[in-house]
């Protein structure tokens, strides 16, 4: 018998049919001797629905009034499968996130939780119930409802699994597994069996879209071992853990493609001390995420600066360096980028692996505009159109299919 916390994302609650699935399997899962507490995400396509009603009265809406109005979608699920569990004859309980203890910061929309009680959970569990939470959402300190931004759900899961000490918490959605690269993109990619958490954050943070790095960071931090797998089929999915629980440990375990990419570049910077503190204090302050930085060396007085945004903040970053007090000399702005790398923890103990890639990347006639690394990570980012084409010439290069 295990305690097990399981998460269910949109597309596994998307009807209620698919709904109805989900409670048949949670309950297979529960007659096998396991407790069970069940998180779960809003309807496929509801949290949309909701945002295009309260935009038809506002454009900005506060953000207060939207934490109210989004946290509804999860409530409406966890209820609804709490019925239905109940009614296949084993009782269930449906909790907010402010039932189950979810306590945040203030930070609307992007709150991050700062304490999760274990007791109005495990006093449910000790009762015999299935304990299904709507995820995504928590209360502050005095009380006002909280969203936990994207991939939420996700990260409501991994905190709770955290908090009761779980045995394991199991991630469900429309893909069983972790890939070693968007099986879009390459048909031969394989389903990894074993990743550790840095292996899966760096894939996470550098466009792999299964987990978000969020909850992969708490997972590490507080020994919570993931699984990710489908709701929609019985495979089995992937176990991220500890580098140490990870037998194999290959090279290349995964290469992540991430077109949300876009380019800086600033020619005749001012070449003084401090002035990249500057520049990137007010891209902080504006709460533009900046990834890749590139400087040369200056030559009388001036510098040349390139560095990475998400193209969703394309216009934001603009917008900030155009009111810098300084003179940035000529910008140059490019969305036409995307950024491709590789990843696996095998790196550390092998020289060659990045002349092996830049090698096969020029065999292709593909041009590296920038370069990025971590002790298990290599970026390189290249035009767009090349984006698929070195994803998967570096899949054979490093024969994940293997």
């Amino acid at each position: 018998m295990a305690l097990i916390v399981q998460k269910y994302g949109g597309t596994s609650v998307g009807t209620l049919e698919r709904i109805a699935a989900v409670a048949d399997r949670v309950k297979r899962c529960a007659q096998e001797g396991n407790d069970l507490v069940v998180v779960v995400s809003a309807m496929s396509g509801e949290t949309n629905k909701l945002i295009e009603m309260a935009q038809s009265f506002s454009q900005s809406p506060k953000e207060r009034e939207m934490d109210m109005l989004l946290s509804s979608g999860e409530r409406v699920t966890s209820a609804l499968l709490a019925i239905a569990l109940t009614e296949r004859g084993h009782e269930a309980i449906a909790m907010t996130g402010r039932q189950a203890g979810i306590l945040t910061d203030l930070a609307h929309t992007k709150a991050r939780i700062q304490e999760i009680p274990s007791e109005p959970i495990m006093q449910e569990i000790q009762a015999g119930r299935i304990v299904v939470v709507a995820g995504f959402q928590g209360i502050s300190p005095s009380g006002v409802v909280t969203t936990l931004g994207r991939g939420g759900s996700d990260l409501s899961a991994v905190a709770i699994a955290g908090a009761i000490k779980a045995d394991r918490c199991e991630i469900y959605t429309d893909v069983d597994g972790v890939y070693t690269t968007d099986p879009r993109i390459v048909s031969k990619a394989r389903k990894i069996e074993r990743i550790s958490y840095d292996e899966m954050l760096e894939l996470a943070s550098m466009g792999a879209k299964v987990l978000q790095n969020r909850s992969v960071e708490l997972a590490k931090k507080l020994g919570v071992k993931l699984i990710t797998r489908s709701s929609f089929n019985e495979n089995e999915g992937t176990l991220i853990t500890n580098e140490e629980d990870c037998m194999e440990k290959p090279i290349v375990s995964g290469i992540a493609l991430d077109n949300n990419q876009a380019r800086v570049s600033l020619f005749g910077v001012a070449d003084r001390p401090g002035i990249a503190a500057e520049i990137f204090g007010a891209l902080a302050k504006a709460q533009v995420n900046v990834d890749m930085i590139v400087q040369n060396i200056g030559h009388d007085g001036k510098a040349n600066l390139d560095f990475t945004v998400p193209s969703t903040e394309l216009e934001l970053t603009r917008k900030t360096l155009g009111a810098f007090p300084h003179d940035l000399g000529r910008q140059e702005y490019d969305n036409d980028i995307t950024k491709v790398s590789i990843v696996g923890v095998g790196m550390k103990s092998h020289s060659g692996v990045a002349s092996q890639m830049f090698a096969a990347l020029a065999k292709e006639n593909i041009n590296i505009l920038m370069i990025g690394t971590s002790e298990i990570k290599i970026s390189a980012v290249v035009d767009k159109k090349y984006g698929e084409l070195a994803v998967r010439t570096l899949h054979d290069v490093y024969d994940l299919d293997k």
